[in-house]
């Protein structure tokens, strides 16, 4: 199963997280299918590619809880829950 979850990057005491694809069994750090954003926690500041990230959503993967509310603050949830229906 595919999830859409944080993956820790950054140095000690200024962490950094990549919003990635990655298969449900791969360690938190470990090899990614596809890089869809990134949170700067300290600033709180999101950059998500939105097209990318509803593919991927559209193609089966789910959100952690962090991810998705994320993704609610973003307004990428409701885009893709419109283009589910609309399907």
């Amino acid at each position: 199963m595919v999830k859409i979850r944080l993956a820790l990057c950054g140095r000690h005491k200024k962490p950094l997280y990549k919003i990635v694809a990655i298969s449900s069994q791969k360690k938190r750090d470990g090899e990614y299918l596809e890089l869809l954003g990134r949170l700067d926690p300290a600033t709180d500041k999101y950059i998500i590619d939105a097209e990318k990230t509803i593919k991927t959503l559209s193609l089966g993967a789910q959100p952690s809880e962090t991810v998705l509310t994320i993704l609610k603050k973003e307004g990428i949830w409701k885009k893709f829950m419109e283009t589910k229906q609309a399907a």
